[in-house]
C-alpha cells in the first residue's frame, strides 16, 4: 500500500495562478463561517468550476478524474464496498483488477478515509477523484434495496413458518421496530424513494408475492417466492393506517406518514380483496420541497401565459382533463397555489385530499356517509368562496351545480377523464348540461399528458425504426423520413431505462363567442372544426411531436401516449 501525503490545495491553486491570494483568503474566511470544505467554498463563490477544481486536484495528486455520469459500472464491483462505508467515506469501487481496486473518492485528500478503505477492501487501492453529487446519486442507484428486500422477506417467511408471529401483536409502535416485517417495510419504502417511485403495489399470487413500483408512469416488478409474508405486510400496513385488520372481505382506504432518507412521505393506502389474498396499493406523496410552482408544470411560455390568463378570470369554469395519472391534480394544485392569497377564499372538494395546502379549505368526500361532491359543493357555496375546486365532475348533479356556481360569480376549477378539449365540452352536453349553461360558464379547457423525458446523460441521436417510420409518414408525410430523434441508451442515472423524469404536454382551449355559440346550439361538429382552426391551437400530438423533435422525449414515447391519430403535423406548424 502506497503512503499518501496531504496537500494544501489552496496554496497550490494560488501558485498555479488559478485563483488569486485575495480570493483564497476570502474563501478561507467563508469556510470558517460555513464549515464547508475549501473546494466546495471556492466553487460556491464562483472562483472556479467544479470540473476545473477536480481536474486540478487529480493532477496534483497524480490520479485520474472520473466523470461518473459517463462511467460504465459493474454492480458486483460497486458492492465490494459495503454501502455504510461508501456513504461514510464518500467512496465507490469503480473497477477490479487482479492486483488492485480502482476507487473513486470525493475527497482523495482524506488520509483517514484512504487508510480505512484499504483495510476494509483488503486489496491495494488506486485512487480516482469524482464529483460528490454524482457519487451520492450513483450510490443511491447501485445500492438499491432489492437484495435486502429478498433477504428480509426470507427471514420473515421463516419466522412465520414456525408460528413465531401473531399478527394481532404487530403494533404500530417502537416495540416492533426490529421485527422482520417492520424492517422489510422500511426497506421497501427506502428502495421506492431511491427509485423515485410514485406508487408501490403489493399483490399476492398463487405461488408468489409481486411487489411493483411505478417509476415515471411505468411499473417495475420484483417477484418473491415467500407468498406467506403477504398477510403480515398487509396487517402491519393496516395498523399503520388505522384500518380494521380483521376485515379482509371489503376494500379499505387509509393513510399514514413515514420519514425516509430525511424526506416526509405521506402514504395513501388502498386495500382490495383478491382471490389469493388482499392487494395493497400505496401512493407516495413527497411533502418536502417546492411542489406546485407554475413554472414546474413544463408548459411553454405561451401556454403558461394562456393558463395564467384563464385562472385569473373573475368567474367561470376551467377544466383540466386527461386519463388517470396524467398530472391533472398537480396542475390544479399549482393553480390554487398561484391564487392562494389572504384576500381570496378557496374551497376544494377532493377525493382524496393528496396534499394539505395552508389557507385553503379542503374537504374530503365520503360516500359512506353521503358526503358527495354535489352535497359538499352545495354547502360550499354558502361559505362565501371566491374560488372552488371540485376534484372531479362525476355526475349530472355535480356538473349542474358547478356550472351554476360559475355563472353566479365564482371561479370553478375541476377535472374530467376525457381525451382532449373537444371531447370534454361534448361530454358536458352528453351528461345532460344545458348548452346555454356550458356556453355561459366555460372559460377554458386544458388537456394534458405526462411524457417520460429522455435521460440526458445517456441520450444519443437515432433514426426511427421501420414501425416508427410508418407512423411518422401517417402524420408527417415525406417530412417524417428526414427527422432525427433522441433516445436514452440506459445508464446509472436512469436505472438503465433510458428515461429520467416526466414533463407535461398540453392542449389549451380558451373559449370565445364563436365557440360558445356552437355549444349553445349543441352543434358539436361546428365546435370541433372551430377549435382546430383556431390560430395558435396546439393539439396533444403537436405538443408531443415538438418535445420529440427537440430531444426532450423519444418518438416511441409520443406514439405510446398519443396512439392512433387522424391529424397531420408539420415541422413548420
Amino acid at each position: 500500500m502506497i503512503a499518501r501525503k496531504k496537500i494544501r490545495i489552496g496554496e497550490l491553486l494560488v501558485h498555479n495562478g488559478i485563483i488569486s491570494d485575495k480570493q483564497l483568503q476570502t474563501a478561507l474566511k467563508t469556510q470558517l463561517e460555513t464549515g464547508s470544505k475549501l473546494g466546495d467554498t471556492l466553487i460556491e463563490l464562483g472562483y472556479l468550476s467544479s470540473k476545473d477544481f477536480l481536474e486540478f486536484l487529480a493532477e496534483q495528486l497524480r490520479i485520474t478524474y472520473v466523470d461518473l455520469n459517463h462511467y460504465q459500472f459493474t454492480p458486483e464491483t460497486v458492492q465490494l464496498l459495503p454501502e455504510t462505508y461508501a456513504r461514510r467515506f464518500r467512496a465507490i469501487v469503480l473497477k477490479e483488477y487482479p492486483e488492485k481496486l480502482l476507487v473513486g473518492m470525493a475527497d482523495p485528500n482524506n488520509l483517514f478515509a484512504y487508510d480505512a478503505l484499504a483495510k476494509i477492501l483488503k486489496k491495494p487501492i488506486e485512487l480516482a477523484v469524482v464529483r460528490e453529487t454524482d457519487l451520492l446519486r450513483t450510490i443511491d442507484t447501485y445500492y438499491r434495496r432489492t437484495d435486502e428486500i429478498v433477504s428480509l422477506a426470507t427471514e420473515l417467511s421463516e419466522e412465520l413458518s414456525v408460528g413465531g408471529v401473531d399478527l394481532s401483536d404487530l403494533k404500530a409502535d417502537s416495540e416492533m421496530e426490529n421485527a422482520p416485517v417492520v424492517r422489510l417495510l422500511r426497506t421497501l419504502f427506502e428502495d421506492a424513494v431511491m427509485a423515485g417511485a410514485s406508487d408501490i403495489h403489493i399483490e399476492p399470487d398463487e405461488n408468489a408475492l409481486r411487489i411493483r413500483q411505478r417509476v415515471d408512469g411505468i411499473l417495475h416488478e420484483q417477484v418473491m417466492n415467500e407468498k406467506r409474508i403477504a398477510g403480515a405486510l398487509v396487517s402491519r400496513l393496516k395498523l399503520m393506517s388505522g384500518l380494521d385488520i380483521s376485515e379482509k372481505r371489503l376494500p379499505q382506504d387509509g393513510r399514514f406518514n413515514v420519514k425516509v432518507q430525511g424526506k416526509s412521505i405521506d402514504v395513501r393506502l388502498s386495500t382490495m380483496p383478491l382471490f389469493y389474498g388482499e392487494a395493497v396499493v400505496m401512493r407516495l406523496l413527497d411533502h418536502s420541497g417546492d411542489r406546485f410552482g407554475m413554472e414546474h408544470l413544463g408548459m411553454s411560455e405561451g401556454d403558461l401565459r394562456r393558463f395564467r390568463n384563464l385562472i385569473n378570470a373573475p368567474q367561470g369554469m376551467v377544466l383540466v382533463t386527461g386519463p388517470t395519472g396524467s398530472g391533472k391534480t398537480t396542475t390544479l394544485y399549482a393553480a390554487m397555489e398561484e391564487l392562494n392569497r389572504s384576500e381570496r377564499k378557496i374551497i376544494s372538494v377532493e377525493d382524496p385530499i393528496e396534499y394539505c395546502l395552508p389557507r385553503i379549505n379542503q374537504v374530503q368526500v365520503n360516500a359512506r356517509i353521503n358526503l358527495t361532491f354535489a352535497g359538499v359543493l352545495r354547502t360550499a357555496l354558502r361559505h362565501d368562496p371566491d374560488i372552488i375546486m371540485v376534484g372531479e365532475m362525476r355526475d349530472e348533479e355535480t356538473v349542474e351545480i358547478g356550472l351554476r356556481a360559475a355563472m353566479t360569480g365564482h371561479l370553478v376549477f375541476s377535472t374530467m377523464h376525457t381525451n382532449d378539449v373537444v371531447s370534454t365540452a361534448i361530454r358536458f352536453l352528453d351528461m345532460g348540461a344545458e348548452g346555454y349553461m356550458v356556453a355561459s360558464s366555460l372559460r377554458g379547457i386544458i388537456a394534458q399528458r405526462l411524457v417520460r423525458k429522455v435521460c440526458q446523460n445517456c441520450a444519443r441521436s437515432v433514426v426511427p425504426v421501420e414501425a416508427e417510420l410508418i407512423w411518422l409518414q401517417s402524420v408527417m408525410g415525406e417530412e417524417g423520413e428526414k427527422q432525427q430523434f433522441r433516445k436514452g441508451e440506459g445508464c446509472s442515472q436512469c436505472h438503465n431505462t433510458g428515461y429520467r423524469g416526466r414533463v407535461g404536454i398540453f392542449e389549451i382551449l380558451e373559449m370565445d363567442e364563436v365557440l360558445a355559440d356552437a355549444l349553445r346550439k349543441g352543434d358539436t361538429a361546428l365546435f370541433s372544426r372551430e377549435v382546430k382552426g383556431r390560430p395558435g391551437y396546439q393539439s396533444l400530438l403537436q405538443g408531443g411531436m415538438r418535445r420529440a423533435l427537440d430531444g426532450t422525449t423519444s418518438l416511441a414515447e409520443v406514439i405510446r401516449l398519443v396512439g392512433q391519430v387522424d391529424e397531420k403535423f408539420s415541422v413548420a406548424s
